[in-house]
């Protein structure tokens, strides 16, 4: 993988995670309700269910190039469709009310309930499908590029989600404004749209 391809991918995957999705919006509302401390097992067990996906993704992806190289090329730009799409969605979907369950304080709980909302979550999982190829060579061995985007995506993942935490923990009382988190749902739905249009604009160049 080039190095600018690698640091394309390192920015994009970082924009990407920052949007509020159920992982990040579990751990927002754990994060106000138990603190940031108590909010990282979410985070972790967040990471680890991106884990699980990721491998699934990974063996589909690979599964599809071995088959045929042009559907490969399809996909990706269905994935950039597929990210304008979730854009719009997101912000169509901002004035709906923040509610989750923050019953359970056990840390335990709070990692099992950060991997149970993300493994089973299929537009999660069809996001990393639709985003991973954007950066990936056919040209080149898959798992040298592989051994690269996973563990990059992985840390992103724990990072980022680590400073919702953070910050959720220390303006909660922000965050619990309606009107700031719509705010803050239609920005990220923007930024996919944006980051979507862009993708296919890459496609089309190539």
């Amino acid at each position: 993988m080039d190095l600018h391809v690698y640091l394309a991918f390192v920015v994009a995957t970082t924009i990407m995670i920052a949007l509020p999705g159920p992982s990040v919006i579990l751990t927002i509302a754990h994060s106000i309700s138990f603190g940031w401390k108590h909010a990282l097992f979410t985070v972790t067990g967040a990471t680890i269910g991106i884990a699980v996906q990721i491998l699934v993704a990974t063996i589909g992806l690979t599964s599809l190039l071995n088959v045929v190289a042009v559907a490969f090329e399809w996909l990706r730009w269905a994935g950039a469709a597929y990210l304008i799409y979730l854009g719009i969605k997101q912000w169509r979907s901002a004035s709906e009310p923040l509610e989750i369950d923050t019953s359970s304080v056990s840390k335990r709980n709070l990692l099992v309930q950060g991997i149970v909302v993300t493994i089973p979550n299929p537009k999660s999982l069809i996001f990393i499908a639709a985003f991973l190829p954007q950066f990936i060579d056919t040209a080149r061995p898959l798992g040298v590029q592989f051994a690269f985007i996973v563990p990059t995506f992985l840390l992103i993942t724990f990072i980022v989600t680590s400073v919702w935490a953070l910050a959720a923990g220390n303006v909660s009382i922000f965050l619990k404004s309606q009107r700031a988190f719509q705010s803050a749902m239609r920005t990220a739905g923007g930024l996919m749209i944006m980051a979507g249009m862009g993708l296919a604009l890459a496609r089309r160049s190539n």
